[in-house]
């Protein structure tokens, strides 16, 4: 059995990489045993990796040198993040980078196929054939220039403003901001240094003007967070928070309003307008409005959000849909009540259909279980967290729903992160 003592904190091994996992990180076995989890590599290579964790069953480690290149391998889109600089001033956010951008899908739909099979415990030959699919409009097939919103630090001794090493706190100085949008770079303090500044968010609303936002040492929101910018999807302006929640690539709002639009309309006649339909984690109201696009105009609606600023923001974005409705209240509370109310309302929610977009860690067995009891007629589940995803369909599946469709969205190019439409029906 592996101990320990095989291998060190520090160390520098050869490793042939034969897998990726989620995280961004790929996978080999040392000749110890122990599985390690190396970043700045990728399947298909050999390379000399430093060791920079142990834990009992596994190990962590930082590719230092790469022997045998996979036919994948690219430069680096980031040039302060690629291999040839010390693993430790190595910036973060751009984890893929080093890989080519069609490769990096082919790795994404690997990521969300293994989680579905490990973590969802669907067998293999049951899995569906996901492909991970550029935006509209994404292929200027280099993927860069597409980050709306990008958060920067300081380094509290120097003042210096840049982004973290990657796995740290550690301020990095960069010359520039690849996978931001040219509002955002043109603006970004790059060769400034602000020492009354601990975090610089840099935010290009699509329809209104990009702006900074600064939060100054002690304080623990930005100045200017709290006012409403524009975003146009769909030829509406939705009002956001400069400082709130938004998809942060240029194209993903009107993609997905686009993805749930069609969802709904593809389910025809098992969407009930009138019955009892739920936006779940509404924000403030793209995918309850892209509901009702798909559905007509006198469909009803309701969003729940736990976030009380955002449910406001909701209640503007929605005012032009009659029968939309915005309410504050955390999602697991707001199911078990209507669970252990109204038979009326338990009823239309037997013909209504549910949009669930949950934060990175899914919906959970508490909010899972309760749909399962409610029984909505449809299920329409955007997913930013592979494994999440796994989890919660598994859950779906045992409580009596079917899996229509599953397809994922590249919508953070260069990085491992990205969106999957899952449909489902009882």
């Amino acid at each position: 059995m592996t101990t320990s003592a095989e291998l060190h904190v520090g160390d520098d091994v050869v490793l042939d990489i034969t897998g990726i996992a989620h995280g961004g990180v790929s996978v080999a076995r040392h000749s110890s045993g122990r599985v390690v989890f190396i970043s700045d590599t990728l399947p298909g290579e050999q390379v000399r990796a430093r060791i920079i964790e142990l834990k009992k069953n596994f190990a962590r480690a930082v590719t230092v040198q790469v022997l045998q290149p996979s036919p994948f391998r690219t430069a680096h889109v980031w040039a302060e993040a690629d291999i040839s600089r010390d693993p430790q001033d190595r910036v973060g956010g751009a984890e893929f980078g080093h890989i080519a951008l069609g490769h990096q899908r082919d790795l994404k739909a690997q990521v969300l196929r293994d989680a579905l099979i490990r973590q969802g415990r669907i067998a293999a030959d049951a899995v569906p054939n996901v492909s991970i699919d550029p935006l509209l409009g994404d292929d200027y097939e280099n993927g860069l220039g597409w980050r709306t919103r990008v958060s920067l630090h300081t380094d509290p001794e120097t003042g210096i403003v840049g982004p973290y090493a990657a796995r740290s706190h550690r301020v990095i100085p960069v010359k520039s901001l690849p996978l931001a949008s040219d509002q955002l770079s043109l603006i970004a303090p790059l060769d400034e240094r602000m020492p009354d500044v601990t975090r610089v968010d840099l935010v290009a609303p699509s329809a209104d003007d990009p702006r900074m936002l600064l939060t100054y040492r002690g304080e623990k929101a930005p100045v200017g967070a709290a006012d409403v910018v524009y975003e146009a999807v769909n030829n509406r302006d939705f009002q956001v928070r400069a400082g709130g929640f938004w998809q942060v690539h240029r194209g993903a709002a009107e993609r997905l309003y686009g993805e749930v639009s069609a969802a709904v309309t593809a389910l025809g006649d098992a969407v009930d307008p009138s019955g009892y339909n739920l936006d779940l984690y509404g924000g403030v109201g793209l995918l309850a409005a892209a509901f009702i696009d798909a559905a007509g105009e006198r469909a009803k609606i309701t969003s729940i959000e736990s976030v009380e600023s955002a449910t406001d923001l909701a209640a503007e974005n929605l005012a032009d849909f009659a029968g939309a409705q915005a309410l504050t209240a955390k999602v697991e509370h707001y199911l078990r009540d209507l669970y252990k109310g109204s038979a009326i309302a338990r009823d239309r929610l037997k013909k209504g259909t549910v949009v669930i977009d949950p934060p990175r860690a899914g919906a959970g067995n508490a909010v899972t279980g309760s749909l399962i009891a409610l029984q909505p007629k449809n299920i329409v589940y955007v997913a930013c967290d592979p494994v999440a995803l796994a989890r919660d369909t598994q859950t779906l599946l045992a409580g009596g729903y079917d899996l229509l469709e599953m397809h994922g969205l590249d919508m953070f190019p260069h990085t491992h992160h990205f969106e999957t439409i899952a449909l489902f029906q009882r």
